[in-house]
């Protein structure tokens, strides 16, 4: 493992550790196993902080039309794949993996 490796492991723990302090800190007396902790306090946490990240990805794939958002009265809105963009959607992800192969080297 490199130096860059463990710097990134060691910052990923200590983002966990600090997550589990919020979480103690927020639920007084809170207790639970390795597994419910994984499972549902930093999962929880996790999807909570990311729920405002996933509103701007989506609204930034809607905004250039690879994804589509559906509106039914009373209901929240849907989103789904553009299917007329399907080789689009497939050209951009090649794209991705091929830069992230290139920064992996």
């Amino acid at each position: 493992m490199t130096g860059s490796d463990r710097d990134r492991q060691e910052n990923k723990h200590k983002e966990l550790a600090r997550d589990i302090l919020v979480y103690l800190c927020a639920y007084n007396g809170a207790t639970d196993t390795l597994e419910g902790i994984a499972h549902w306090w930093l999962l929880r946490e996790w999807a909570e902080r990311r729920l405002h990240d996933v509103e701007r990805a989506i609204a930034l794939l809607v905004d250039v039309g690879l994804v589509v958002k559906k509106v039914q009265v009373g209901q929240e809105p849907r989103y789904g794949m553009n299917v007329a963009k399907r080789d689009e959607i497939k050209r951009v992800l090649q794209e991705w993996r091929e830069m992230n192969q290139k920064r992996e080297k």
